[in-house]
């Protein structure tokens, strides 16, 4: 067990009330820091209070976009708080920072930190349904050099953020998403598959474009042939046929979600087939309409399931399930969320007490 350094702060802040919470617009009194230089590589870790940090404006990551992150979450359970598999998140942000030729943390240390952080800041976890704490670990360049190459200084810091329910009201909510046919989000041997900042920043205009003809989020197509179906803005795709759960195969160009793999394998467990393989988004569209396609839903971190009862292509538009969310889709969120938040057994070993 490492011993980390704890900055104590001279005042806490004011919790936030539960119905204010939203997401990612209040943070907690403490966050996790570690910097790398190169002739010491990653050393100070440590928990600090949460404060602006001080960056050359010459900061090698606003120049070339060395920034990756990740995106998990610590659930309030009646017996205490625990953590939803975190170890595939450190194992992430590695393949990501291999990507960015940024140097790669020690996993077990930052599970470490984060755990020391999480019980630290307990008392921030929320406590009604489907509230949680929302965890952003990151790191990015801090070199101030601005010749194009990797830098050789970083920071990695852990930040938490208390959120509310995704569904304010506990019941799925059918999302509309637009398949965008202009630009693309990624192409295989790019970064498509890394949890980068620069993947994000790719999106937002289709995700405007989207937003301005109605549609809550993009679907996204390869970006060779641009008739593949890859994944939402915020989330991977399912097709349910009847008892079988469809997503597109990991080519290089698909986040491989920490959410989807596990889609997959409590889906194997509640007795549906699963299957990756490419789609073509015409495919999605023919099946939609002739009722193969009996339900469409995203996954994610933050919605967990997210119900589609809309899809929009060129002029064409297929509503799914009359905008109902279906039985599978409900069935898929109530177990996995039961697991998270400890009121079902956990039978996979995904999740990490960290408080009593």
């Amino acid at each position: 067990m490492t011993d980390f350094k704890i900055e104590k702060r001279e005042q806490l802040k004011e919790k936030p009330k539960g119905e204010a919470l939203g997401f990612g617009r209040f943070f907690t009194d403490y966050m996790f820091s570690m910097d790398y230089t190169e002739d010491k590589g990653w050393h100070d870790a440590s928990i600090v209070p949460y404060q602006n940090i001080e960056m050359s404006p010459a900061s090698q990551s606003i120049h070339y976009g060395q920034s990756v992150f990740e995106g998990l979450k610590a659930y309030r359970t009646a017996e205490g708080v625990q953590l939803f598999r975190p170890d595939q998140n450190f194992k992430r942000i590695n393949q990501s920072l291999a990507r960015l030729d940024m140097p790669q943390i020690d996993e077990a240390l930052a599970l470490e930190g984060l755990k020391e952080l999480v019980n630290l800041e307990a008392d921030w976890v929320p406590t009604e349904p489907g509230q949680s704490l929302y965890i952003r670990p990151f790191v990015f360049a801090t070199e101030p050099f601005l010749g194009v190459r990797p830098a050789n200084q970083y920071k990695f810091l852990i930040i938490l953020s208390p959120v509310g329910a995704y569904y304010g009201d506990g019941q799925l909510q059918p999302t509309k998403i637009y398949v965008e046919d202009e630009y693309v989000r990624a192409v295989r041997g790019g970064v498509g598959f890394a949890k980068v900042a620069g993947n994000y920043a790719a999106s937002l205009l289709a995700q405007s474009k989207a937003a301005k003809l109605g549609y809550d989020q993009v679907l996204w197509l390869d970006g060779v042939e641009q008739k593949y179906v890859e994944e939402v803005g915020s989330m991977n795709i399912f097709f349910v046929y009847g008892n079988k759960l469809v997503t597109p195969a990991l080519n290089g160009s698909i986040l491989p979600g920490i959410t989807r793999q596990s889609i997959l394998e409590l889906g194997q467990s509640l007795g549906y087939e699963v299957e990756e393989r490419k789609i073509s988004v015409d495919e999605v569209f023919d099946d939609a309409k002739s009722g193969k396609i009996t339900e469409i839903f995203g996954s994610g971190t933050a919605v967990v399931v997210s119900p589609v009862g809309e899809i929009k292509y060129k002029e064409e538009v297929a509503v799914i399930n009359e905008y109902q969310t279906g039985d599978v889709t409900n069935k898929l969120y109530t177990a996995y969320t039961a697991i998270q938040n400890g009121t079902a057994e956990d039978k996979f070993g995904w999740t990490v007490k960290v408080s009593e």
